[in-house]
């Protein structure tokens, strides 16, 4: 007996010998059918065709299309959409896209295999405004890699220096011959085509670092490196890396750093923006003191970390004469990280009030000797002259 058959009967029994009995069987017919609707429907998705990854030579930026299921002219009714999910090979999770495109370009670490998979999504009245979901669809990729792994460079480390420039540097590879040639290269989201670095750094013949300017336009962006390397006999691996300028920032310390004594011997301490091109309202600054302590060498306390440019210490904070200095880095508003400047090289010695109110009177009190000094003199020299004594010429008058 079919479903359709057995549900009627059933329920034509239970009408006549209890109604409580009846409103319970349309309920779950009616659930039954939901459910045969919605299986039918998702059974009835195809999911896209053709996924296909391709690399245009963008150091890792690699193009990711699809082909609509064959059946979506059936679905006039229903808005179709695509779940496109990608990763590289070993990362635990899925980065995700909902979509009506056809193709991405996204970035990946080439030195690990590339995954993409998706779905159709499909929703309207063709479905009762049920979403019904497409089997998915995988595909991967992966950049043959030469030589050994250990014949990578190392040690590399970029620094953007005053949001001006951007410099890398390395180590030749541990299995990397004597007169290796290595060579930079980058990119990102706005050249027609990968870049070489035209500045290198050398280390007895060797490329060991690159100075790249002109990146003010990938900033906040992704900036994808290559770091490649040629020898006579040897395969060496390449290294891919990418970068966020922002995260990589280090500006120049902070400049006209001045410190003074207010009356009321407070110490205020204020300071300028480095210039250049780093921005003024993406720095933060961290001020450090240190107390003068006779022989001991003093050491440094950090006694504030702000945005602001000037600091007041009150003067139970003081010792008689207090030391300090300042250093700048980009904030959490402008970047999630980034380096520490250079500290302030000044190091200025305040002295309290009764210092100053001595360092007055000091040169008021010899003004005042040297000037009873000489009305002195001119009063000797007068009562010589009036007893018609010869004044000798030691005198000066």
């Amino acid at each position: 007996m079919s479903t359709e058959c057995f549900s009627s009967t059933f329920c034509s029994e239970s009408l006549r010998s209890c109604p409580q009995m009846a409103r319970v069987c349309i309920f779950a017919v009616t659930l039954l059918w939901g459910c045969l609707a919605s299986s039918s429907y998702h059974t009835a998705v195809a999911p896209p065709e053709d996924l296909q990854i391709t690399d245009p030579g963008l150091l890792g930026s690699l193009d990711i299309e699809w082909k609509p299921p064959l059946n979506v002219q059936t679905f006039n009714t229903c808005t179709i959409k695509y779940k496109f999910e990608y990763r590289n090979a070993g990362d635990r999770d899925w980065k995700v896209i909902f979509t009506r495109k056809l193709k991405f370009r996204v970035g990946f670490d080439l030195s690990r295999t590339a995954e993409a998979k998706v779905q159709t999504l499909l929703k309207g009245p063709c479905t009762n405004d049920v979403e019904v979901q497409s089997e998915w669809i995988h595909t991967t990729f992966q950049v043959p890699l030469q030589g050994k792994l250990e014949s990578e460079v190392k040690d590399f480390h970029c620094i953007y220096h005053d949001w001006e420039y951007l410099r890398c540097t390395w180590q030749p590879g541990l299995l990397a011959p004597r007169g290796a040639r290595y060579g930079l290269y980058y990119w990102y989201e706005g050249l027609d085509r990968a870049e070489q670095c035209d500045d290198y750094i050398q280390d007895r013949g060797i490329n060991v670092g690159c100075t790249v300017q002109n990146l003010s336009q990938a900033e906040y962006k992704d900036l994808t490196i290559c770091v490649n390397g040629s020898a006579a006999a040897t395969l060496l691996r390449p290294l891919y890396v990418t970068v966020r300028l922002q995260n990589l920032a280090k500006p120049s310390p902070p400049e006209g750093l001045a410190v003074s004594m207010s009356d009321s011997e407070e110490l205020r301490v204020a300071w300028s923006p480095p210039g250049r091109e780093t921005p003024a309202q993406c720095l933060e600054y961290e001020l450090q003191l240190a107390e003068d302590r006779g022989n001991t060498k003093a050491a440094w306390v950090s006694v504030s970390t702000q945005m602001e440019t000037a600091f007041t210490i009150p003067r139970a904070n003081q010792s008689r004469v207090s030391c300090v200095r300042v250093r700048g880095r980009t904030n959490i508003f402008c970047a999630d990280q980034g380096f520490w400047s250079e500290w302030t090289q000044e190091c200025f010695s305040v002295s309290r009030k009764e210092d100053k109110q001595l360092f007055i009177l000091v040169p008021v009190i010899l003004s005042f000797s040297c000037s009873l000094i000489v009305f002195m003199l001119i009063g000797q020299c007068k009562k010589r002259s009036s007893a018609g004594k010869p004044l000798p010429s030691s005198m000066g008058c």
